[in-house]
Order: C-alpha cells, then sequence, then structure tokens
C-alpha cells in the first residue's frame, strides 16, 4: 500500500512543476519581445528625428533660394525703374542748354557787354529756371566769369564768381559741351553741370549751364524704404537716398588720385571715406549679397545688391533690397511646408509600425493563452465535480430566495394599493365636502319654500341638487382618475366657465362672504387646455384656502381673480390680503398632509398642482404679511 501511494503522489508532483514553469515561462519569454519593441521604438525616433532636421534644413535652403529668386526679380525691376526716372530728369534738362546756346539775345549780349543787358538776361533766365524746374541756369563769359544767373536775387547768386577752373567750362570751351557732378561752391548743394558753348563770329562768346539736382529722385526712392545710390567711375557715391552716404566710395582711392580731386574742389571738402560695405557673395550679372553699417546704430544688414548701368552716362546706379525680412519669412514658410509634409508621413509610419506590432504582440498573447488555457484545463477538470455539487446547492438556495423575494413583492404591491386608495378616498371626501354643503343649503332652502307652499322655487333647488349630485359623480371619476396619475383628456374649456363654475359651487357654503370676491372675468372666447371638471377642482381649492384666510377681517377681507395672457400661455391669479402663509408651512406647501387647518387634510394644494401639472402648465405661490399670491399657468388653447 505504501508503495501504490507514492506512485500516486509522484505525478501530483510532477504536474506541480510543470504548471510552475508554464507560468514564469511567458515572463521570460515576453522579456525579449518588449526589448526588440523598445529598440524598433529608439530606432524610429532617431531615424524621425533626422528626417525632421534634414527637411527643416533642406527647406531653409530651398526657401532661402527662393526668396532670393523673388527678392532678385523684384530688385531688377525697382532698379530699372530708378534708372529710368533718373535718365528721363537727366534728358529733360540736356536739351536745355543747347537750345539757349542757339540764342541770338544770349550771344548779342555777351557781345554788347552791357550791365543792363546781363539784369535782362537774367530775368529771363530766372523766368526760364521756375518753367523748367532747374536749379540754376547762368551764362559765363569768354574769361570764365558769370555775368547772368537765375538766381541773381538771392545771396548765394552766382554773377560775379570765377568758374574758370570749373571743368564742366574747360570741357564746353574746348569740346563745346560738358557735363560734371559736383558740389556747388557758393550754393554748397551737390549736382550735376550741364554746359553748352555759345560761339559768335568772332569766336567763343561764352558758356551757358544748367545746373540740375536730385533732390525730389532721392525723395522718390527714400520712400521706396530700399536704399538706391548712383556712383561714378571712379565708385564716388553721388546722388542718394541715404544722405550719410553721399560722397562715400565704393572700395579705396589711390592717395594720388584722391588728392587730386580734393584739389578740385569737385566735392569740396568731403572726406571721401570708403562706404562700410563688405561683399558677402557674389552671384554675378551684376548681383551680390551684401552687407552694410546702417547709420543710426541700427547694425549691420544683410541686402541684396544689383548693379544696373545709367544710360547716357558714365554712371552705374546700385540698389540694394533688405534680406533679412523677406528671406526669413521664405524660410518659416519652407520649413513649415516642409514639416507639413513630413509629419503625415512619419504620422503614417508610426500607425503602421504600431498596427505591426500589435499584431505581434497579439500572437505573443494569444501564445501566452493557450499555454496558460491548457495549464488551467488541467487544473479546472480537477474542480468541476465539485462545484457541480456547490452548484446544486446554490440552485436550491437561489429557487427559494426568489420564491420568498416574489412573495415580498406581491406584499409591496397591495400596500401601494392600499396607500394610493387611502389618497383616493382622502381626495373624494375633501373635494365632495362643497358641493355636500351646497346641496344641503339647497335642501333646507327647498324644505322652507315647501313649507311656505311655493313649489317653484323648491323645484329649482331640487334640480341644482340633481345637478350637484351629477357634478359629485363627476368629481368622483375625476378623482380617481387622478388616483391611478392619468392625464384626463385635455380640451379647449373656457375659463370664463370654469371660474364661474367654481364660484357657483362655492356661494353656499361661503353665503355672506362673496362680496369680498373681486372678479374680473376673461373673455368668453379665451379657451385653455384641460378639463373643466379638474380645472374647477383647482380654482375650488384656492378660492376657499382665499375665503378662509381673509374672514377674520371681515369687511376688509379681499379675494381677487385675474387673468392675463402672454406667449402661449394664461395666467389666473387668485391673491387674498389675509395673514399670508407662515414660512415653516411654505416650506411644504404641495407636500400631501401638510396643512395648518384643524380640519384640514393637506391634499388641495397637492392635488391641484398635480391637475395643472397634467395639462402642462405649472403652479407658483407668492406670500408675505400683505397677503398671499397664487398664480396658475395653463396652455393657450
Amino acid at each position: 500500500m505504501r508503495k501504490s501511494a507514492q506512485i500516486h503522489l509522484h505525478p501530483v508532483q510532477k504536474n506541480a512543476q510543470s504548471a510552475m514553469s508554464l507560468s514564469l515561462s511567458p515572463l521570460w519569454s515576453s522579456l525579449p519581445l518588449q526589448h526588440r519593441i523598445r529598440r524598433m521604438w529608439w530606432a524610429f525616433a532617431a531615424i524621425a528625428l533626422v528626417a525632421v532636421v534634414a527637411s527643416l534644413w533642406a527647406g531653409g535652403e530651398i526657401g532661402r533660394y527662393r526668396a532670393e529668386t523673388a527678392l532678385e526679380e523684384q530688385a531688377r525691376t525697382d532698379a530699372r525703374l530708378n534708372a529710368a526716372l533718373l535718365r528721363t530728369v537727366l534728358e529733360k534738362y540736356r536739351a536745355l542748354p543747347f537750345v539757349l546756346s542757339q540764342d541770338a539775345a544770349l550771344a548779342a549780349a555777351l557781345t554788347g557787354n552791357d550791365a543792363a543787358t546781363f539784369e535782362q538776361l537774367s530775368r529771363k533766365l530766372e523766368m526760364l529756371a521756375a518753367g523748367t524746374k532747374a536749379a540754376v541756369i547762368y551764362v559765363i563769359d569768354k574769361d570764365g566769369m558769370a555775368v547772368s544767373a537765375s538766381n541773381w536775387r538771392e545771396p548765394t547768386s552766382f554773377v560775379g564768381n570765377d568758374y574758370r577752373f570749373r571743368e564742366y567750362f574747360q570741357g564746353a570751351v574746348a569740346m563745346g559741351q560738358a557735363e560734371h557732378f559736383a558740389l556747388g561752391t557758393v550754393s554748397k548743394k551737390p549736382g550735376l553741370y550741364i554746359s553748352e558753348r555759345i560761339s559768335g563770329g568772332s569766336g567763343l562768346l561764352g558758356v551757358v549751364v544748367v545746373k540740375v539736382e536730385f533732390d525730389d529722385v532721392e525723395a522718390d526712392w527714400n520712400a521706396s524704404d530700399a536704399p538706391s545710390y548712383v556712383i561714378d567711375d571712379r565708385g564716388i557715391v553721388l546722388i542718394t537716398s541715404v544722405p550719410s552716404w553721399r560722397f562715400m566710395t565704393i572700395g579705396r582711392i589711390a592717395d594720388d588720385r584722391l588728392t587730386a580731386i580734393r584739389e578740385s574742389l569737385q566735392f569740396g571738402d568731403a572726406p571721401l571715406q570708403p562706404l562700410p560695405l563688405d561683399t558677402i557673395r557674389s552671384l554675378g550679372d551684376r548681383l551680390d549679397v551684401v552687407e552694410i553699417v546702417m547709420p543710426g546704430g541700427a547694425g549691420k544688414t544683410r541686402f541684396l545688391d544689383v548693379a544696373m548701368p545709367v544710360p547716357a552716362t558714365a554712371w552705374h546706379l546700385q540698389h540694394l533690397v533688405a534680406l533679412g525680412p523677406s528671406v526669413d519669412a521664405g524660410i518659416r514658410e519652407a520649413r513649415m511646408l516642409a514639416l507639413l509634409m513630413l509629419l503625415p508621413l512619419l504620422s503614417g509610419t508610426a500607425f503602421l509600425l504600431r498596427r505591426r506590432q500589435a499584431i505581434t504582440l497579439k500572437i505573443f498573447r494569444e501564445q501566452q493563452a493557450r499555454e496558460e488555457l491548457e495549464r488551467r484545463v488541467v487544473e479546472r477538470t480537477q474542480d468541476l465535480s465539485q462545484a457541480r455539487d456547490r452548484l446544486q446547492a446554490e440552485i436550491t438556495d437561489h429557487r427559494s430566495t426568489e420564491q420568498k423575494l416574489q412573495a415580498v413583492q406581491q406584499d409591496l404591491v397591495q400596500a401601494n394599493r392600499l396607500a394610493i386608495l387611502g389618497q383616493v378616498a382622502a381626495g373624494v371626501a375633501h373635494e365632495i365636502n362643497q358641493p355636500v354643503a351646497t346641496i344641503r343649503a339647497y335642501a333646507d332652502n327647498a324644505r322652507t319654500f315647501l313649507d311656505r307652499g311655493q313649489t317653484a322655487p323648491a323645484g329649482e333647488n331640487l334640480e341644482s341638487i340633481a345637478a350637484l349630485t351629477e357634478r359629485i359623480g363627476s368629481i368622483t371619476e375625476e378623482l380617481k382618475t387622478f388616483a391611478r396619475k392619468g392625464r384626463g383628456n385635455a380640451e379647449p374649456t373656457g375659463l370664463k366657465d370654469v371660474i364661474e363654475g367654481a364660484v357657483m359651487l362655492l356661494r353656499s357654503r361661503f353665503a355672506g362672504r362673496m362680496d369680498t370676491l373681486d372678479i374680473d372675468l376673461p373673455a368668453a372666447e379665451l379657451q385653455v387646455m384641460g378639463n373643466r371638471i379638474r380645472l374647477e377642482q383647482v380654482l375650488i381649492n384656492l378660492l376657499q384656502n382665499a375665503l378662509e384666510a381673509v374672514a377674520p377681517k371681515a369687511e376688509e377681507g379681499r379675494v381677487e381673480i385675474r387673468t392675463s395672457t402672454d406667449a402661449g400661455m394664461v395666467t389666473v391669479t387668485v391673491a387674498d390680503n389675509g395673514p399670508g402663509i407662515s414660512p415653516d408651512i411654505r416650506k411644504g406647501l404641495f407636500t400631501p398632509f401638510n396643512t395648518s387647518k384643524e380640519s384640514g387634510l393637506g391634499l388641495g394644494l397637492v392635488i391641484s398642482k398635480d391637475i395643472v401639472g397634467d395639462y402642462g402648465g405649472r403652479m407658483e405661490v407668492e406670500s408675505d404679511g400683505s397677503g398671499t399670491r397664487f398664480m396658475v399657468h395653463l396652455r393657450k388653447a
């Protein structure tokens, strides 16, 4: 027997060991999978980071290229417009000296050499300068002395000044015409001097000069917020929208040449310092990226520099367009677009990766579940027989408990029915009290009439008693319906008939006190949704409470009934000037069996509120020391 026992225990131990190994194997086998998933996500994060950085860099470069290309096109267009504007101004004034050199009156004045004639000529030049908007027009004789000028009236008049040293005088004498940009020795204003030789029968008579100043051109350039300037063949800034750059140089001029320029007084005592400009890179075709120190302490600003030759001159126009705002905006836009394109791709890749991992995990868990199921099947098989016995015992207990529960439920239903019947009985007793009292009054009156032999009034009273008996039956039926929580049949009902019916039921009980009623009857066509008998019940309860409340005041007591309409609703207000309702009673005013009357049941207002609610209305109450007001809101038919 001992040997058989050992043979029986050995498989149990073996099963226990195998079960323990199965329970531990999922834990150890899941660890490599979790590591692989973690490594996969780290690799995806690294690839995504590289992709984001690469897309931002590529987007920035593309955005920079596009922005610079757009700026280049705009800069070239603006430069061409500025050069065209400058050429238009120059061509406008180049013809003027030639026309004046052919004027016979001017030649005659130079030949006569008369002061009065020169003054008359100055007046003529003054009018001509005003009409052509030239800065100054003046005439120089063959000895280099200015004899007439359009500014002869001004303190800075050119008349009497010696201009033999000026290149435009020497060039006109030698070659017939000349152009020379210089700073005025008298006016101290820069401008272009256009000169033409005046010849007569005896040879050279003099030179006529037109000075052109470019203030309007510079103002137009300055309005565009893009610096523009003109340089001559030596790299000296002549015309500029930035005043502080005037007479600065592009690069450094040789010392000997710089000395000669200063001695000629072409630019006065200007230092001719190099412009604070550094070329960052050259893009070819007269296009560079430069950095300039802007005046006012703004620091270095990077510009796109476009060079444009000015036709019919040796000048070049340089137009600068700031790269910062436009390029930065282009880079931001390109990078944002790159991210918008890359993020959905990364999201889709992450979704597919996550889905693949979910499928892998699902397969792995299903494998674990199968192994776990095989382990538990062995354990559950041994417990099934015991569980079956326990289940049968529990089924027996459940059946017994269910039978007891059904008995208790039946008792609760019966108790609920008795409670409802009690409420119906109390309601019937309360609601038929007024008609019964009226019947009693009519019966006493009928007996009195019969004792007197007045059969006609007695018959009318008996007919009224019969009508009231029928009404008691209707009230009883309606209260039964209320006890069953039914809504009744809502139909259009004349509000005037309801008020008159309620007053009629109360007339016999409150005989002698009906004078306290102040009734404003509504129009006969005003109708509300409800049932006449049930709505009379509501008004009877409200009027009875109001009449009882004002009883101690005798003749001073007042009960008002008012009707108003508003947005599909009709409001009936019953107000009295009684002592009001105490706060304790008002808190539970619509609670069953809550009353301040010794003989009251506390059901009248509860029933009334439910009747009004059944027809889609509501009841409100206001009370203070001056009286009580009940507002009954009913749906208008």
